[in-house]
């Protein structure tokens, strides 16, 4: 029996972390490099938000398809797809300084790999960190290695690529050709992991085995739904936008900045997610509440930042961001695993993912506007939608309980 699968030497959960890390990585190593290309390739601003955004298109199908086929179909085959366009998207992305077509194909290649890992790797996670995989583990140790595998790889993808882009050799290239490097062995990682969900399809057509029950639950849309684009509109908006409305009191450390920015922001969610179980309610949306309102807050002091042109301040809207992620992923994902089917856990885990990816649209459409309308203007009326939203998950949150939940949690 291998090592992976017996459990002895390294247990499955560990061996999925290290897959949702890698495909995390490829997600969010160009992050710190819109600055890079908006000032060496001349690339305007709506161009390189174009590039940040476009990878949601990628995301999103991935999302919504790959995890239903999982459920039905086994986690090990749709996992393999997902290196496998980690491995492309950081190909493509490598041959980027050819033109504008090369970054979008590698985006897109990249938001499919984070869209599987998202979908299938959590919905993997969860069923490896419960008996008989891990009788150590408690119920919502799933959620909560899940998401720590989700920020971890996302921040060291945006710290090695950003570093690169500062101070090491051929930029533009070498960060991709590191990720490529390490991302191939976890193919032989997924091979050997423990399958934990048989095939069983649908009868008929592909299509129907799309179908997610679940995702009609009363909850489901009128919290999980109102609370989730805010993960990463205000991530987008706090280490993706803001270093390029900076470039005046950054300078020649736009780069840095950027990468540290990126750094501060999930490695604060990444430290806070052991206190989110804490926060967290399992007959309230306690925890959804609380991480829309800091995220609320935090793209309030990145306005203020702006206004301020202040590195200090921005890094400070990044570390309240970052609170506000870290609760938010382990809150969403524990409600969607309480109201998921049997059945379709996998599936529903991606149609959360797929609405909370819609935040990194945000850069772009802001972009877009504030030709228009001022910049700051803007940024106040998306802190002001933050806050309705909020409230109706407030509203919102001792209704529609999902049947058969325990007391009380801490």
């Amino acid at each position: 029996m291998s090592a992976i699968g017996s459990g002895r030497r390294i247990p499955p959960w560990l061996a999925i972390f290290g897959v949702i890390f890698v495909c995390s990585w490829a997600g969010n190593q160009f992050s710190p490099l819109l600055l890079m290309y908006e000032q060496r390739a001349h690339y305007s601003s709506l161009w390189v938000n174009l590039f940040l955004g476009v990878y949601v298109l990628g995301l999103a199908p991935a999302l919504l398809i790959a995890g239903s086929l999982s459920d039905r179909h086994g986690r090990k085959p749709l996992m393999l797809v997902g290196v496998g366009c980690a491995l492309l998207g950081s190909a493509f992305l490598a041959f980027g300084q050819f033109g504008p077509g090369f970054l979008i194909v590698g985006r897109l290649f990249s938001g499919g790999s984070v869209g599987v890992a998202m979908a299938v790797g959590n919905s993997w996670m969860k069923e490896l960190s419960q008996a008989p995989y891990d009788r150590a583990a408690d119920e919502s140790s799933g959620a909560r290695r899940g998401s720590l595998a989700f920020t971890l790889g996302s921040a060291i993808g945006a710290l090695v690529a950003g570093l690169i882009a500062q101070w090491g050799p051929i930029p533009e290239v070498l960060p991709f050709l590191i990720h490529i490097l390490v991302t191939v062995p976890f193919a032989i990682v997924v091979l050997r992991a423990p399958e934990t969900q048989r095939s069983g399809g649908v009868a008929g057509p592909w299509w129907r085995q799309l179908r997610v029950p679940s995702a009609g639950h009363r909850r489901f849309i009128r919290v999980v739904v109102v609370a989730a684009p805010w993960i990463f509109t205000s991530a987008a908006i706090g280490y993706g936008y803001l270093p390029t409305q900076l470039r005046g009191a950054t300078g020649q450390w736009g780069l840095v900045f950027a990468t540290v920015a990126t750094v501060v922001a999930l490695g604060t969610s990444s430290a806070i997610q052991p206190i989110a179980k804490r926060v967290h309610s399992v007959t309230s949306a306690r925890g959804l509440a609380t991480a829309v309102f800091i995220m609320a807050l935090g793209i309030a002091v990145t306005t203020v930042a702006i206004a301020a042109q202040s590195v200090w301040i921005g890094l400070l809207a990044n570390l309240v961001i970052g609170v506000g992620m870290g609760i938010g992923l382990v809150s969403a994902l524990l409600e969607v695993q309480r109201i998921a089917g049997p059945r379709d856990l996998a599936g529903l885990t991606g149609v959360f993912y797929a609405v909370a990816y819609i935040g990194f649209l945000a850069p772009a459409l802001i972009a877009a506007v504030v030709g228009v309308v001022p910049l700051a203007t803007v940024l106040w009326v998306v802190v002001g939608l933050a806050v309705v939203s909020y409230a109706l998950v407030g509203v919102s949150s001792r209704k529609h309980l999902p049947g058969g939940l325990p007391g009380e949690g801490v």
